[in-house]
């Protein structure tokens, strides 16, 4: 079945309505953050307002109606009362009582705004709270180091939404994360408040990137109570530890730093470029790069006589600016060339060793 991608309208609506919703939701935040001057002022008007209409009544005066006792109060409040001042003590007192709560208010409200103004962190992070409280199917990087980092910049740049949270983050790394519009919770990953605010019952995956097992397992434990459906990846050093967390938290993938850089480590010890690894049924595979030397086998040869010799994979094949993936078998090869190559991991001395000068004779 062929899907196609959103329209350009559609994606735009889209864009429109979250950015409503973002709006909507970072109104409703900051209400709340003047909801007691603002409570007290719809008591003065609206409550106390009833209450003097009632007073008026009773006092002998015309029925004032309802909706004229809201501004009667504000009009007191700023001692621009509406009629003469009344003889009766407890209309009076309206007079009197009205400005000094006016002003408790007023100061009540000056005092959040000010402290909102220069606050500029707590407005951002509110923003950012709405803004992740609209996003469905994002990912969650927990732990922004230097492989923290690096994940986030690649999730971005496949195209997925992605949420960052850490304890603290340098104004090097919020520079950064805002660069490539990755999302900013800073918190403890291990708290059910801060995976909330990182929008974890929404999240389709969760990439932990700490270097230390036993928090990254803490982590693990705390969120698939939070969404047991999570498809979770995370970083470990210790690979019996990994083999546990993957039989009995299903997590997706355990990857071990280690693992990775040994065959990195040792393709450039043999002068080739190791570019990724994977094992299935418990044989590892890599993908390979090289540049075709000068007077190595590989030279002149056709890509199809590569795979047949090597039993390998060439998957693409790059000469100057131009790359070909899964280039024809009778393409042939020169030196200069790039090779990206796709084999078992134990071809790799082989195949270093016939891209040596004078291995034409390989």
């Amino acid at each position: 079945m062929i899907t196609t991608s959103p329209t350009p309208i559609k994606r735009k609506r889209r864009g429109v309505r979250r950015l409503l919703q973002v709006v909507l939701r970072d109104t409703q935040a900051l209400l709340k953050e003047f909801r007691w001057p603002l409570l007290a002022f719809l008591l003065a008007t609206f409550g106390l307002g009833l209450i003097y209409g009632e007073l008026l009544v009773a006092a002998g005066y015309p029925r004032l109606p309802w909706f004229e006792l809201p501004y009667v109060m504000f009009a007191l409040m700023v001692l621009a009362g509406p009629t003469e001042i009344p003889p009766e003590p407890y209309l009076l007192v309206f007079w009197y009582v009205l400005p000094p709560i006016a002003l408790i208010i007023v100061g009540r409200g000056a005092a959040d705004f000010t402290r909102l103004f220069f606050d500029r962190s707590g407005r951002r992070t509110a923003w950012t709270e709405a803004l992740v409280s609209t996003m469905r199917n994002h990912t969650i990087v927990l732990g922004v180091g230097h492989v923290g980092m690096r994940v986030a910049r690649a999730l971005t740049e496949m195209g997925f939404e992605v949420v960052a949270v850490d304890q603290s983050f340098t104004p090097e790394q919020e520079t950064a994360l805002r660069g490539l519009d990755v999302q900013i919770i800073t918190g403890d990953g291990r708290s059910a408040e801060t995976l909330a605010k990182a929008g974890i019952e929404r999240a389709e995956a969760l990439v932990v990137c700490t270097s230390q097992d036993y928090m990254n397992l803490e982590m693990i434990m705390r969120v698939r109570d939070l969404n047991p459906s999570i498809r979770i990846v995370t970083r470990m050093w210790d690979n019996q530890f990994a083999a546990q967390m993957k039989q009995f938290l299903g997590v997706s993938a355990v990857i071990s730093s280690a693992d990775i850089a040994a065959p990195i480590f040792a393709g450039a010890a043999a002068g080739i470029e190791v570019t990724q690894t994977l094992k299935l049924h418990g044989r590892e595979y890599a993908m390979f790069r090289l540049t075709v030397s000068e007077g190595s086998y590989f030279e002149g040869r056709t890509i199809g006589s590569v795979q047949d010799r090597y039993d390998v994979d060439v998957v693409l094949h790059g000469r100057g600016d131009d790359a070909d993936v899964h280039p024809d078998n009778a393409v042939t090869v020169a030196a200069g060339d790039t090779l990206v190559i796709f084999a078992h991991i134990e071809k790799m001395r082989e195949l270093a060793t016939s891209n040596r000068v004078n291995a034409r004779g390989v």
